[in-house]
């Protein structure tokens, strides 16, 4: 019986030794019914992840999307430059939505097919709108960069993420906490007839509605619209100490220049539009005149860097907060994969229990489990003549101004 004994466990030994070598070179083996069978373990992927690029990169929206588009593509630069992720290289898929809800759910539907891992880069609200709800029926990731409506999120949301522009009702706030701040006693607001400007002007109804004091009026454009001349005139007439055109975004540039022509010398609220793009446009107009919201800090070391490297890279002048929102949005679903690997449905939930710290950002990013901007903090800034910092903006001669860091913002509740 020892010997029989001592027989079977040296078949055994023997057995796993062999078992072990197959293993060691790949293949493993296992018996049925006392036949061998060989398989083989694929080796890891060396395939490219795919990151989806969805944004307006024509039409309306086309100076927030280029910057968003450019700051992704930096992203990927860096990260394939510094050996990708686990080796393999980041690959992004670029589609443009035109400013179209339409040509944004089809783009969204074109880059799920085209096996990406998330989809980053939304501006229009309207494109929200309307990939938002894709992005929960297909249960891929989606980023928006300034898509505002307080529309696009519901309590059931979980694969769309704000990651620069908090929800309308958010943004207002600030917006009445800085107009009582001077002592106006007559608001005006100029707001384009679409999600955004809708949302803006029920959110500002509100929150002047708690402002004592204050009297606010509002005046609904054309989303396209480019002559504010009627606006304005209603709005000089009602006696504006202040205009807000932070509900439409694509008039802001006229707004500014037209309101300082008719010798309006008032402040103007922008709707997170690129600076670069309002100081191209009406030069010296815009110093400290033009006051804008921004989810960056533009005198941190970190923007600062970061700009520097942008700059060097892009063909634009100023590294806009769209911009470092894109480079972000990049970061963050590279660590992700690098983490739970390439499934989009794991990419959310990475994203849903960590919290991100951005290069540049005023805020760490983290969010509600609806997608809402959890601990968003508002940067107000005002346009200066003043000399950048070195390397920053080479050869301009302006740079924008801090004027308030704002406190954590409540989240909105769908």
């Amino acid at each position: 019986m020892k010997r029989s004994w001592l027989r079977t466990v040296s078949f055994t030994l023997a057995f796993a030794l062999v078992v072990g070598a197959c293993s060691a070179s790949g293949e493993s083996t296992t018996t049925t019914a006392g036949a061998a069978e060989t398989t083989t373990t694929p080796p890891p992927s060396t395939e490219p992840i795919k990151i989806g690029l969805l944004t307006s990169l024509t039409a309306t929206f086309a100076p927030w999307g280029v910057s968003a588009r450019d700051g992704m593509r930096l992203a990927v630069e860096e990260i394939n430059a510094a050996g990708g992720v686990d080796g393999r290289m980041l690959e992004l898929v670029e589609r443009d939505d035109q400013s179209n809800p339409e040509e944004g759910a089809s783009g969204f539907e074109r880059l799920v097919e085209d096996g990406v891992v998330a989809i980053g880069g939304v501006i229009s609200s309207d494109v929200g709108l309307s990939t938002a709800r894709l992005a929960e029926e297909l249960k891929v990731p989606l980023f928006l960069v300034k898509a505002g409506s307080d529309a696009i999120l519901t309590t059931d949301s979980r694969y769309t993420f704000r990651t620069c522009l908090p929800a309308a009702p958010m943004v207002a706030g600030p917006v009445a906490q800085y107009a009582a701040s001077t002592g106006v006693t007559k608001v005006g607001a100029i707001v384009a007839d679409y999600a955004w400007g809708q949302a803006v002007k029920s959110a500002l109804e509100t929150e002047f509605a708690g402002v004592a004091g204050v009297d606010l009026q509002i005046e609904v454009a054309p989303v396209p619209e480019k002559d504010f001349a009627a606006y304005l005139r209603r709005l000089e007439d009602f006696g504006a100490q202040i205009i807000v055109a932070t509900g439409h975004p694509p008039g802001g540039v006229s707004i500014v220049k037209q309101s300082d022509d008719f010798g309006m010398d008032v402040t103007v609220t922008g709707s997170w539009n690129p600076l670069g793009l309002i100081v191209g446009a009406v030069g010296e107009q815009a110093f400290d005149r033009y006051a804008d919201f921004a989810c960056v800090d533009y005198d941190s070391a970190e923007y600062q860097d970061l700009a520097r490297r942008y700059l060097a890279f892009s063909e634009n002048t100023f590294m806009e907060d769209d911009a470092v929102a894109g480079y972000g949005i990049v970061q963050m679903v590279a660590e992700a994969v690098g983490a739970v690997g390439d499934d989009p449905a794991a990419v959310a939930a990475y994203m849903h229990a960590n919290t991100f710290d951005i290069p540049g950002y005023s805020f760490q990013l983290s969010w509600t489990e609806w997608g809402e901007l959890a601990t968003a903090k508002v940067t107000f800034v005002v346009i200066r003549e003043m000399e950048p910092p070195d390397g920053v903006s080479p050869g301009a001669n302006w740079y924008p101004e801090l004027l308030l860091l704002s406190e954590p913002l409540e989240p909105y509740v769908p």
